[in-house]
């Protein structure tokens, strides 16, 4: 139900407007009007006869009731029988229930007069309590069967009336068979008022109602009940009233017409005499007749697509006819006289076998007596069936029947029944619109969305079955009406669902294809209307574009799915395909308008930002399609995507402002530290936009766009790369600056190195979240990245290095050179003591070991890094991608130069034992330096081992310079030579081993320097950059170790003297034993004794035992480096405090090596061809060197607690031990082992040369750690040993001037066996030419 609004209807008083097919009012009053009395005559009742006063006797009474319970009742499962096994059952109006629950509480409350017997009432009270039980109305809503229904009242009937005392015997199943005849008759009454009711419902319940009631009379029983029924139903005296106010229809149609009462008297008196129950008979035999014979009316096989529907309709029809004929004739039998007499015919009159009324007396035929066998009306149904489904009694009847002309020759159908009938409908449909919006109806009045009364729908039902219109027709036909209706307005939008609600009921029971072919056409005629009218509706509604709601055309997308899901309208699919396309068209016209006004308004604010109107517009756009997304997820129609509609065009518009905005774009990005448009703007503008093209691809698969995002935002990203390497300077400063170098954590480390990798990971953070689309740009612009990050480590490494070196060596606040304050400071520390020089213990502050933590955490953090960004994918996308450069680069190439140590210098005075403070510089052919080293003091043979990276593109000269430290003034040149950098000759990336020979002004030959020199090629690549930055750490760390090395080293060597040695020996005084215990204690202190994992050397078997001096035990031994082990308990202290773990490990390591270097230097002098001062020691010392050595072991070891035995016995310290195994030998012997062990190593293999250790071997930790497992080989003991120990022997400088050009053979044999593999590397061709080997440029200093 729907409130109609009086808005709604446009105009009330309009002309009544006639139907498409013209049919005459006069005609349609006429043929309305007969059925009106027909329906009139049918269901009035006569006047009961007055039952006969002559009393029988009690016998003769139980006589006639056995009778009539043996012959007259019928089973009501044999009526149901007949239908069961015939056609498909019949569902009942789910209204009906509604309905018929009112007409059951009225009968119960005694409100209906005809149902006023109190046995009726009971029975209906008790039904009615089971009616309204949720199973009972569940099950019947479910079914919807009439037959169901109609055995659950005469299952109540029964158990109500057999219990029945006023009922004797078995009176109680008469008055069962006559109160379920007026249930019946009841439901017949119920659907009257209901529309789209199945005419074969209705004839289905008159023939029951017929049967029912010719069983009840001819049981010759009269109860309270039939008394009462026969006497409203039955008469022959009287006869039918003749007045309009009697005939409901008729009083109908003259309200409907608008014709006078009397007007319509005459009428219906003029009509009365032709408008009989035999006319009707005979018009229902006409249409019996003209179905067999192919007829056009009521329709033959021309009317259908195929036999099966053709078979169908026309069984069904020959069954509706028939039923119909037997309700009247059950209701007049009359009419059978006018049947054949013969006994074989359908119509047949004969008495009733053993009826107990056979006949009265002649020409009066009573309903109690009639002679009318109810075996043959069952034969009708019962009856043998032709091979078309026809009834062949019915078939032959009719056929015989010559008074039945074949044509359209009808007193109650009309010339073209299927007009008259659209006609009828649209009048009543008109003449209740006016009611509706009359004065007399409010608007709060809640009215059909059928728009038909009560009254209209059961004359129009009444029309359709007297004019054989089948309920096809019945819904498309109004459908087609309410369809003209709502096209002028005059109906609201909700009637149009209802009406094809009525046509989806008609299609559920029967197929389409079994319908009339012009009924099925004109239903997909309507249906094509009705899409054509909705679509235009939804296409007008699309006005609101984007701001659509589902609500605005939901009513029209049920309607237009409804059509489309029939399938009736493929017909029409290339106009459909049009009409479909325009819409699209249209959507796409409506989102372009709202595309082009919405960017004006934006574009309308003041502002200088001209990224910001497109970022709103992105928002805008991206909002939008949401919304549309989420009201319409499928395409409407099953074709019309609106979001991939407004994306495929807005997002094309945008593009398409982006790109002309780009100048503007870029220029406002770049004027000034703080331009107009920020950085940040540019790539939320890339975001959304990317956003925006993902939705576009997502909406719109099969659209193409040509704008390629990556290309258009590179050059911002770039210019960002540009100004986030410009401010890692900054970073770093800020770091350091902000740095208090204190502890944070359990790791050491400070806060400096923390705060420059978070700024550091916010680039890197941000380049990820972009998602750059092109991979190879992504690997171009994160291999940039970690450019700037190998920078800022440099840079970071460089700033801590600094301030690590001010600390550890400090300059005082009166100093005349600053440069040179550390060299004055120590040189006047030396001469400030009178007699032997005195060196002073330097000790080491918390900060310098927070520095050297920082490092290494540094380590780590690049570590994470290099994950975090997936370096080695980044390699790989390069490696990859066939991008060829657009321009090609000069090649560079990465030198690591290695200065090793220098021998043979000259002292510049010329005293004989005078030493030097050398430092080392490269510097270029400009004069430019490029490396400077650390001063190594009071030495003619200084080890350096620093290593420095210099990056070239062309051969490069560069000046190796030694200097002699000065207090002041410049510094003296000891010796100089010339080196080239030159790619080509260290193109096999092999370490090369490159003696310079220095040369001084106007003194010759100064003594050679140790250069250690590689390449490889400086590749702009990630994983070459974060090797970079892992080697610059790693080299920080390992100078800023061996700087605290080189500030241990000297108290080390004075401690470790000879001087001391040889003061022991000759000093014998009284030890203070309870001191020098108290001082041994200290952090790694071991308990004196013997330890039995000390490595004993045998002695030869030339050789003679020692014998130890007795004189000197353990504990003055020890005394003598007391001054050592307080000094190591003083800084180890601070050193295990403030170092990481990994830290403190490692220094101490590189002490302990230290100190085995100070005791081979105490045994041997260092290898060299020249000869040497340096005397052999004497057995004692020598035992109490190794003492030292001992003792040492055990101070570092700590019982287990501290570095473990398998460190501290290294390859170095199994190399100091055996020096005690040739110590002694005989010069002859001695020289004989080390022939002995070249000619061994000349039988093994050469040596090959191994690759440099190269920048890609450390760009994470992971490698770092497998450079340290190969590096870890173990060493093989070589004959430099030996030759050691023989620099101390006299006539020994020959023989290792011999073994040494040995060596240098067996280098140039490795260096021969590579030469080939050179010159094939030097042969493949070059990205770029390098060019030649400049000349050497000019010596003077």
């Amino acid at each position: 139900m729907s409130q109609l609004s009086r808005r709604s209807h446009d105009s009330v008083t309009h002309e009544k407007r006639l139907s498409k097919y013209r049919v005459t009012d006069d005609d349609l009053f006429d043929y309305a009007l007969r059925v009106a009395i027909l329906s009139h005559v049918t269901s009035s009742k006569v006047t009961p006869t007055h039952p006969s006063g002559t009393e029988t006797k009690e016998k003769e009474h139980h006589s006639k009731i056995s009778g009539a319970i043996s012959n007259s009742i019928i089973s009501i499962g044999d009526i149901f029988k007949e239908i069961r096994d015939g056609s498909k059952s019949v569902k009942f109006p789910e209204k009906l229930l509604k309905v018929l629950e009112q007409k059951l509480q009225n009968i119960a409350m005694g409100k209906e007069a005809a149902y006023s017997d109190q046995l009726t009432r009971r029975t209906m009270a008790v039904f009615y309590n089971q009616f309204m039980g949720d199973p009972f109305r569940r099950q019947m809503k479910e079914n919807r069967s009439i037959e169901e229904l109609i055995l659950m009242f005469a299952s109540q009937a029964t158990s109500v009336l057999r219990k029945e005392p006023t009922l004797v015997d078995d009176a109680w199943k008469v008055e069962v068979n006559n109160q379920i005849a007026q249930f019946v008759r009841m439901l017949r009454d119920c659907l009257k008022g209901l529309s789209h009711v199945s005419p074969e419902l209705t004839s289905r319940l008159d023939m029951y109602h017929a049967k029912l009631s010719e069983s009840s009379n001819d049981s010759g029983y009269d109860s309270a009940s039939t008394s009462r029924d026969r006497g409203d139903s039955i008469s022959t005296a009287p006869g039918i009233s003749t007045s309009i106010y009697d005939m409901q229809f008729v009083m109908v149609i003259a309200k409907l017409f608008k014709i006078p009462e009397n007007a319509v008297q005459g009428e219906v008196d003029k009509l009365r005499k032709i408008c009989t129950e035999k006319a009707a008979l005979v018009d229902l035999k006409t249409c019996l007749k003209n179905i067999n014979v192919g007829a056009p009316f009521p329709g033959r096989r021309e009317d259908f697509e195929n036999d099966a529907a053709w078979n169908q309709w026309r069984t069904l029809e020959t069954s509706h006819l028939s039923q119909l004929m037997v309700a009247m004739m059950s209701l007049n039998p009359e009419l059978a006289k006018s049947m054949p007499t013969d006994s074989g015919s359908a119509y047949g009159i004969s008495p009733r076998p053993g009826s107990v009324h056979s006949t009265t007396s002649q020409g009066t035929v009573n309903r109690h007596t009639s002679t009318t066998s109810l075996g043959s009306r069952r034969s009708i149904f019962a009856g043998a069936v032709g091979g078309d489904g026809v009834p062949e009694t019915v078939s032959e009847d009719v056929d015989g029947d010559e008074e039945i002309r074949v044509g359209h020759n009808f007193t109650f159908i009309p010339p073209n029944p299927r007009r008259f009938y659209k006609r009828l409908v649209e009048y009543c449909l008109t003449t209740d619109l006016e009611t509706m919006f009359g004065p007399e109806i409010d608007d709060a009045d809640e009215v059909p969305l059928t728009i038909l009364s009560a009254p209209h729908v059961a004359l129009i039902n009444e029309c359709a079955v007297r004019w054989r219109i089948g309920q096809p027709y019945r819904a498309t036909c109004f459908l087609e009406l309410i369809k003209q209706f709502y096209e002028r307005s005059d109906v609201p939008m909700e009637c149009i669902p209802e009406a094809l609600q009525a046509v989806s009921k008609v299609i559920h029971d029967l197929e389409v294809d079994k319908w009339f072919s012009q009924d099925a056409e004109l239903l997909a005629n309507v249906y094509g209307g009705l899409y054509n009218i909705f679509l235009s509706s939804l296409y007008h509604a699309m006005e609101t574009i984007p701001n659509l709601k589902v609500s605005e055309i939901q009513p029209y997308l049920k309607v237009l799915d409804h059509v489309r899901e029939s399938g009736l309208i493929n017909r029409f699919e290339a106009d459909i395909g049009t009409r479909l396309l325009d819409l699209e068209d249209h959507i796409k016209m409506l989102s372009t308008q709202y595309y082009q006004e919405k960017i004006r308004k934006i574009q309308a604010a003041p502002g200088v930002n001209c990224a910001l109107p497109l970022l709103l517009m992105t928002d805008e756009l991206e909002k939008v399609t949401k919304q549309l997304d989420k009201r319409f997820s499928e395409p409407l129609l099953g074709r019309i995507d609106i979001v991939s509609l407004v994306v495929e065009v807005t997002v094309p518009l945008f593009i398409a402002d982006l790109q002309n905005s780009s100048k503007k774009l870029f220029e406002a990005s770049m004027n000034g530290p703080t331009p107009d448009v920020p950085i940040q703007d540019i790539f939320a503008l890339y975001r959304r936009t990317k956003t925006l093209l993902s939705m576009f691809e997502a909406f719109c698969p099969k659209s193409q766009h040509d704008f390629d995002l990556s290309r258009f935002f590179m050059p911002y990203v770039l210019q960002w790369l540009l100004e986030t390497d410009n401010k890692t300077n900054q970073w770093v400063q800020a770091a350091v600056a902000a740095d208090k170098f204190e502890a944070d954590n359990a790791e050491g480390h400070s806060s400096s190195i923390i705060d420059l990798f978070d700024s550091l990971r916010s680039p890197i953070t941000f380049l990820q979240e972009l998602e750059w689309s092109d991979e190879y740009q992504n690997a171009r612009f994160f291999t940039s990245l970690s450019k700037t990050i190998s920078k800022a480590v440099e840079q970071y490494c460089r700033s801590i290095e600094e301030l690590f070196m001010n600390e550890m060596f400090p300059r005082p606040t009166d100093y005349l050179q600053p440069q040179k304050s550390s060299a004055w400071l120590e040189k006047a520390k030396q001469l400030a003591t009178t007699g032997e020089k005195k060196i002073e213990p330097f000790n080491f502050r918390p900060e310098s070991c927070v520095k050297l933590n920082n490092v290494e955490a540094a380590r780590k953090l690049l570590d994470n890094m290099y994950n975090q960004m997936q370096v080695d994918k980044i390699a790989e996308a390069l490696a990859a991608s066939p991008v060829v450069p657009e321009k090609v680069e000069r090649l560079r190439f990465l030198f690591t130069v290695k200065i090793v140590m220098a021998e043979g210098l000259v002292a510049l005075d010329s005293s004989p034992s005078a030493l030097l403070d050398t430092f080392v510089t490269l510097s270029d052919e400009a004069g430019n330096r490029l490396v400077k080293t650390r001063t190594i003091y009071e030495t003619l043979n200084p080890r350096w081992e620093e290593t420095f990276d210099i990056s070239v593109d062309n051969p490069l000269w560069l000046m190796c310079s030694i200097r002699d430290r000065a207090l002041m003034g410049q510094h003296d040149v000891v010796g100089r030579s010339f080196i080239c950098l030159n790619p080509p000759q260290y193109g096999d990336f092999l370490t090369h081993d490159v003696w310079l020979n220095l040369e001084a002004a106007n003194q010759g030959q100064q003594g050679r320097i140790l250069l250690r020199v590689s390449m490889e090629g400086e590749k702009d690549d990630a994983q070459f950059y974060f090797g970079r930055a892992f080697r610059s750490l790693k080299r920080s760390e390992g100078d800023m170790m061996r700087i605290f090395i080189d500030k241990m080293s000297p108290f080390i060597r004075q401690s470790l003297s000879r001087s001391v040695l040889k003061s022991l020996i000759k000093t014998v005084t009284m030890l203070d034993y309870n001191k020098a215990l108290a001082n041994v204690t200290g952090l790694y202190r071991s308990a004196l004794g013997s330890n039995a994992n000390e490595v004993q050397v045998p002695l030869h078997s030339s050789e003679k035992p020692r014998v130890r001096p007795e004189e000197l035990t353990d504990v003055e031994i020890e005394r003598a480096i007391v001054p050592l082990f307080d000094y190591f308990d003083a800084n180890l202290h601070i050193l295990n405090t403030y170092l990481s773990e990994t830290a403190k490990d490692m220094v101490m390591l590189k002490v302990w090596k230290e100190i085995l270097l100070v005791i081979e230097g105490l045994l041997v002098p260092p290898l060299s061809k020249l000869s040497s001062d340096m005397k052999p020691l004497s057995d004692k010392e020598v035992d109490i060197v190794f003492k030292w050595l001992k003792f040492l072991r055990d101070y570092f070891h700590v019982e287990g607690e501290g570095i473990s035995l398998e460190a501290l016995q290294n390859q170095k310290y199994r190399d100091v031990v055996s020096i005690r195994l040739y110590y002694d030998w005989h010069t002859d012997t001695l020289m004989e082992e080390c022939v002995r062990a070249m000619q061994q190593s000349l039988r093994e293999a050469v040596p090959v040369k191994k690759r440099v250790k190269s920048v890609y071997n450390q760009r994470n930790l992971g490698t770092i750690k497998e450079r340290k497992k190969e590096k870890q080989e173990k060493e093989v003991f070589s004959a430099e040993t030996i030759m050691r120990i023989l620099r101390m022997r006299p006539n020994t400088q020959e023989f290792i001037a011999q073994q040494l050009e040995i060596m240098q053979a067996m280098r140039a044999e490795q260096e021969r066996s590579q030469a080939a593999q050179r010159q094939r590397k030097s042969q493949r061709p070059r990205q770029g030419q390098v060019p030649p080997i400049p000349p050497l440029p000019s010596q003077d200093p």
